[in-house]
């Protein structure tokens, strides 16, 4: 039996997170680089910041498509509980860093 690949559907918005992915990315190596030319240290900890948030936005995207089609569809389907731990789960590690 062949493997059906499911569309998730944060997948309806991959172009978005991804120019939101490579703007991140663009940010960690200017982090990189301020650290390279020994730039002012609170510069550098107010870039973190700021590309901590942006991570955060991305976080929070992917979870707001995830409760909207994947706990949405499994409580339609009679076994949203299942799903339900697994979002808080993630919800708890992520507010634990």
């Amino acid at each position: 039996m062949p493997t059906v690949a499911r569309q998730y559907r944060y997948t309806e918005n991959r172009l978005s997170l991804l120019a939101r992915m490579k703007k991140i990315e663009g940010q960690a190596k200017g982090v990189q680089r301020m650290i390279e030319d020994g730039r002012y240290c609170i510069d550098i900890v107010q870039q973190l910041t700021a590309l901590s948030a942006a991570v955060d936005e991305v976080s929070l995207l992917i979870l707001q498509e995830h409760i909207s089609g994947c706990i949405t569809d499994a409580i339609r389907e009679q076994h949203g509980e299942e799903h339900i731990k697994e979002l808080m789960l993630a919800i708890r590690k992520s507010m634990k860093r």
